[in-house]
């Protein structure tokens, strides 16, 4: 290859960033300080990362490595093949979003790595399996503006055990627009969604899920939450939730066949009694168990 794919040109230059390790129940344990880049020479493209663990608790011995990461990519924008040595595995960029599944050798997990790329940000959470467990999930925002590094570094360092959550009494609506890509990695166009929050009480809301384009859906039905854990009771979607930090990690199911994977992001949820005002989406649509496509970009609460 003679030059980088679009996707590599999108994410170039060194990254920087203080993601949390949250155990498999989504309790916080510690940070993984990170510098990581990808260098394109001679046709052939190398991802570094440099950095290490503060904390983990009893994590810590499987997450910290004495050593930086390097490892090889096939670069392309059909498929991004990790060749190791420290990560084995491929990866699929749809615009701005990756969703990469491999394994590391020195953390000895399965990894699905979702990185989404807004401008300079980063919204990114790698959710870690021994076999069909999951153990871990590291997620964080990661930035490449030199002149934001330390603030950055302090608001990760503030916000990363945060939980996520939205306003508990006052009605809320998130909404944006969102861009739209096939199965096959291909554009389709872009949907506004909105995403309305109706309380009922402290833990029992009515939501509602819109998205109108090219894509036209309408989820909505109560949602009840326990600690870090949400329930979709229906009518209009049935499912759970699962948060670890400002990310959370929902699976909803409909009764035509249609069910949603997805990650729901607080991006600016700090610490206190109140919600954050910049959702980061990423939904995954199947359509009778196949994969038929993805929805990604950023809310803003009205």
């Amino acid at each position: 290859m003679s030059s980088p794919s679009v996707f590599q040109k999108r994410i170039e230059g060194e990254w920087i960033g203080r993601p949390s390790l949250f155990d498999g129940e989504g309790t916080w344990r510690g940070f993984e300080d990170i510098r990581r880049s990808s260098v394109f020479a001679d046709g052939e493209t190398t991802y570094y990362m440099d950095g290490g663990l503060s904390g983990g608790g009893d994590m810590a011995g499987r997450f910290a490595l004495g050593a930086p990461f390097a490892f090889g990519v096939r670069d392309s924008d059909a498929d991004r093949l990790y060749t190791g040595p420290d990560f084995y595995g491929s990866g699929q960029p749809y615009g701005g979003f990756v969703d990469a599944n491999y394994y590391g050798p020195g953390w000895q997990v399965s990894l699905n790595t979702w990185n989404h790329t807004v401008g300079d940000t980063q919204i990114y959470s790698s959710v870690l399996y021994q076999g069909p467990a999951m153990v871990g999930v590291f997620n964080g925002l990661y930035t490449r503006d030199p002149e934001r590094e330390q603030r950055h570094l302090e608001h990760e360092t503030r916000c990363g055990a945060v939980p996520f959550i939205v306003p508990t009494k006052q009605n809320s609506c998130y909404a944006g627009d969102l861009d739209v890509w096939s199965a096959a990695q291909k554009p389709l166009g872009g949907v506004r969604a909105e995403l309305l929050t109706e309380p009922v009480d402290l833990l029992v809301s009515r939501r509602r899920l819109g998205l109108r384009g090219v894509l036209e859906l309408d989820l909505a039905g109560r949602l009840r939450r326990d600690g870090v854990r949400t329930f979709y009771e229906g009518p209009g979607a049935w499912g759970n939730a699962n948060s670890y930090g400002r990310a959370n990690f929902v699976r909803l199911h409909t009764t035509d066949g249609r069910r949603i994977a997805g990650r729901e992001f607080m991006m600016d949820a700090e610490p206190g009694m109140g919600a954050g005002h910049r959702l980061a989406l990423v939904y995954q649509l199947f359509e009778h168990n196949s994969l038929s496509m993805i929805v990604h970009g950023v809310l803003e609460r009205a």
